[in-house]
C-alpha cells in the first residue's frame, strides 16, 4: 500500500508484507528516509494523517496503528476483539482519516467497518452492524472531499455511501 503526502508531495508511505512501513522521499534515491515497526502481520493500508505529520496502518494482525513521521514513534494502536465465532481477529483491509483527522476509518476482512476515534483509541460505531451492511469483506474506503460522505468497497460487489451529517445536494 503507498500514500502520498499531500502536503509535501516528494514524501509518500509504503505498507509491505515484512510488517514495516517505510518513510520515502523522492529526493533521496534508492533508500528509505525511515523505517517504522509494530505490526505482527503484513500491512495492508496506509494514509496520512490530514496534518501530513503522522500516518495510520492497517494490518493482517487485526490492528491499525498510528504513527508520528517526526519522531519516528507509535502513537496509538487500535484492537478490537474476536468475533464471538471464533477467536480468530478479521484482519484489517483498508484505512481512511476525516477530515479533522478524529476518526479513522478501518476495514476489515468480515465485512465491518469500525469508526475509531483517534484520540481515546475508542470504537464509536461499527457500520457492519448497521441495516443493509456489507456482506463480504471490505476492500477499499474512501472519504468524500468535503467529509460528509464515507464510501466503502466490498467483495460482495457492492459500493455503499454511508452519509454522515447535513444536507446532500444532488448535481
Amino acid at each position: 500500500s503507498l500514500s502520498i503526502n499531500s502536503l509535501n508531495t516528494n514524501m509518500f508511505i509504503s505498507g509491505s508484507c515484512d510488517t514495516t512501513v517505510r518513510l520515502w522521499d523522492l529526493r533521496i534515491a534508492s533508500r528509505a528516509v525511515r523505517t517504522y515497526h509494530g505490526h505482527e502481520g503484513d500491512i495492508n493500508s496506509v494514509k496520512f494523517f490530514p496534518d501530513g505529520q503522522r500516518f495510520g496502518t492497517g494490518s493482517d494482525d487485526g490492528t491499525c496503528r498510528l504513527f508520528d513521521m517526526r519522531t519516528g514513534h507509535q502513537l496509538q494502536v487500535y484492537n478490537r476483539e474476536p468475533d464471538r465465532n471464533d477467536n480468530e481477529l478479521p484482519i484489517v483491509t483498508s484505512v481512511a482519516f476525516s477530515i479533522s483527522g478524529r476518526l479513522l476509518f478501518a476495514g476489515y476482512s468480515n465485512g465491518d467497518c469500525y469508526v475509531w476515534d483517534t484520540l481515546l483509541a475508542e470504537m464509536v460505531l461499527n457500520l457492519g452492524t448497521l441495516q443493509n451492511s456489507h456482506e463480504g469483506r471490505i476492500s477499499c474506503l474512501g472519504l468524500s472531499s468535503d467529509g460528509s460522505a464515507l464510501c466503502t468497497g466490498s467483495w460482495d460487489k457492492n459500493l455503499k455511501i454511508w452519509a454522515f451529517s447535513g444536507h446532500r445536494k444532488i448535481v
